[in-house]
């Protein structure tokens, strides 16, 4: 809302807005983008703080520590519920825009829109995030705060009138700023930014982005104070014959986050294909109120109980749960444990299905942090070894977010830093490392991806898909073609290319359909014979081209086609209907434009 009003003022002061134009535009398009890298990563930051402190005191104004004992876990059931219908109600008939899936938005922005973010969620995914996890929805907070810091870049960059790839630049700066604001870890924005939203790592690319990170980064000590989200540091020295367990570990969480990603995907595809809004919300909300009321850890991100098993204290992770009174019993430990590792993707999937606004980022850290936890208590009672369960704790969490979201990069460094060290770094690559690639031998795409690729909406680091993702080849479909019938005669014909500019003419019948094209090296020998121009027709002189485009068609098939026939033109077809030609020459142009605005060389 802030960066929305400061660029409405703006935009209300023509004068200033050109003051502030001239000067940028006389500091050098390099500098432009440092100075707004640092505009991005400040207001970034300020958009992190404001929401994780907005998440927590709306939390303790609805559930302080009084109502987590006794009856209160049925109000923390139902609190979910009410987060999540303000929640609709803001985003169906206040915002009447859809803001969920966050960085699956950034990166589909980037492939199709230009990198244009509409301006309104610089705020609104503030707003309905705090709605839905402030009142206890189990979700995350980071995916819309990267939403945030992206579209601050988006709308920067677009008011000053930069190009493509400089708004796609500080897009990439608003998501690492957001990402170090969030966790006060800057290495782990920066490559947060290149491995999930995957911008080039460029001298170009990674001034601004360390610039932003950075900036956020002092930005949130500054507010916050030094305290991370884990405020846990390790002390014991890494041993070398733990290492097979943590490989181990890195299997399972490879697995795990495999079942994590199908089941997102599957439950929000079933909550989907229920049309009516507020029967989606109250499906998910009753479902997600059973699961809070059996298991309270579901109540809110789920990090207080990460914190909690990081400090050896399982007694509370039970909480109120009607379970605690069993704990005692180690069947019932453990069962509890699995249950909170398998049905959070049930408590969290319901949250986005049902009409809640948060991330996976979170319920991903969650489970991997169980998972550690569980792995490590079950080894020590029955293979005979001694595990430290607050390191297996912290190592989980880096596999699964490794697998969940093919970042090992990004999770290592994430933990590394929230930790206050590098102790844990040679478990925490190899657990990270084998549970991606467990991940990536079933699924090539991360969770984030997976439906952007399916659909061709994914860029990636290649270059030549990259641009190839962005063209929209239909655009350069020419239809200014005069089309002719079978049945017309030379004489005909002579006439409608005396008065064209174009030397192809599509044959098409009554209704529409092609039949064949003429060419005017066809008939360039016999056009001035007058003498056969009523007993010749174009049917005569018409022949098949040697394949044809249909407009659902991608850009690879349409690129390969024009590869594989050696044409110039192509007819593009609707369905077996005539729409127009393509012209080689044309669509190449085109993709070296585009080349030229993705490099910026």
């Amino acid at each position: 809302m802030y960066c929305s009003y400061i660029c409405a003022s703006m935009a209300l002061k023509p004068d200033l807005r050109k003051l502030l134009q001239s000067s940028l535009l006389r500091a050098g398009e390099t500098r432009i983008v440092y100075l707004l890298s640092l505009a991005v990563g400040l207001l970034s930051a300020l958009a992190a703080v404001l929401l994780k402190n907005a998440i927590h005191f709306t939390g303790n104004l609805l559930a302080g520590d009084t109502i987590r004992y006794g009856s209160g876990r049925f109000a923390l059931a139902l609190f979910p519920v009410a987060g999540m219908l303000l929640t609709v109600i803001f985003v169906k008939y206040i915002l009447r825009d859809n803001i969920s899936h966050g960085i699956s938005r950034v990166l589909y922005a980037i492939s199709r829109k230009r990198s244009m973010l509409r301006s309104h969620n610089t705020w609104s995914s503030i707003v309905a995030t705090t709605l839905t996890i402030g009142f206890g929805g189990s979700v995350g907070a980071e995916a819309p705060i990267v939403l945030t810091g992206s579209s601050i870049g988006s709308t920067l960059g677009r008011y000053f009138r930069l190009n493509y790839r400089n708004i796609t630049l500080l897009i990439g700066c608003g998501a690492a700023g957001a990402v170090s604001g969030i966790f006060k870890a800057p290495v782990t924005g920066i490559i947060f930014t290149l491995e999930v939203l995957m911008l080039d790592l460029t001298t170009s690319s990674i001034v601004p982005l360390m610039i932003s990170s950075v900036t956020a980064a002092v930005v949130a000590y500054f507010l916050m104070g030094p305290k991370v989200l884990f405020s846990f540091s390790i002390t014991e020295a890494f041993q070398m014959s733990n290492i097979p367990w943590y490989l181990l570990l890195g299997v399972i969480s490879g697995l795990l986050s495999l079942f994590f990603s199908k089941m997102t995907l599957f439950i929000e595809a079933g909550y989907e294909k229920i049309r009516n809004v507020f029967m989606r919300l109250l499906t998910g909300g009753v479902l997600l109120g059973v699961l809070i009321w059996l298991f309270p850890a579901f109540y809110g991100e789920g990090y207080d109980t990460v914190m909690q098993l990081l400090q050896g204290d399982t007694t509370s992770v039970f909480g109120s749960s009607i379970f605690e009174k069993f704990s005692s019993n180690y069947l019932v430990f453990i069962a509890f444990f699995l249950c909170l590792i398998f049905l959070k993707v049930v408590a969290s999937s319901s949250t986005n299905g049902a009409g809640g606004v948060g991330g996976i980022f979170a319920p991903t850290l969650f489970i991997g942090g169980i998972n550690g936890f569980v792995v490590s208590n079950l080894l020590n009672r029955f293979a005979g070894v001694n595990l430290p369960d607050n390191r297996f704790v912290l190592v989980g969490m880096a596999g699964m977010m490794a697998g969940v979201m093919h970042a090992p990069l990004t999770a290592i460094f994430l933990i590394a830093e929230i930790t206050g060290g590098y102790a844990l770094l040679i478990p925490l690559i190899m657990t990270s490392a084998i549970a991606f690639i467990t991940a990536r031998a079933f699924e090539k795409h991360s969770i984030y991806h997976v439906q952007l690729a399916k659909r061709g909406d994914l860029i990636t680091h290649d270059k030549d898909k990259a641009v190839l993702i962005m063209m929209d080849w239909k655009k350069e479909i020419e239809t200014d073609l005069i089309k002719v019938r079978s049945s017309d005669t030379l004489g005909d014909l002579v006439k409608i290319i005396s008065r064209s500019k174009r030397n192809l003419f599509p044959v098409v019948d009554e209704h529409n359909v092609l039949e064949g094209i003429v060419q005017l090296d066809d008939v360039r020998e016999i056009m001035f014979n007058t003498e056969i121009y009523k007993s010749t027709t174009v049917r005569d002189l018409m022949t098949i081209p040697p394949s044809y485009l249909d407009v659902k068609e991608s850009i690879d098939t349409v690129m390969d086609t024009f590869t594989r026939t050696g044409a110039w033109n192509l007819p593009v077809l609707d369905g077996g209907y005539y729409v127009g030609f393509l012209s080689r020459s044309r669509i190449f142009s085109t993709y070296r434009d585009l080349l030229i605005q993705f490099t910026g060389e």
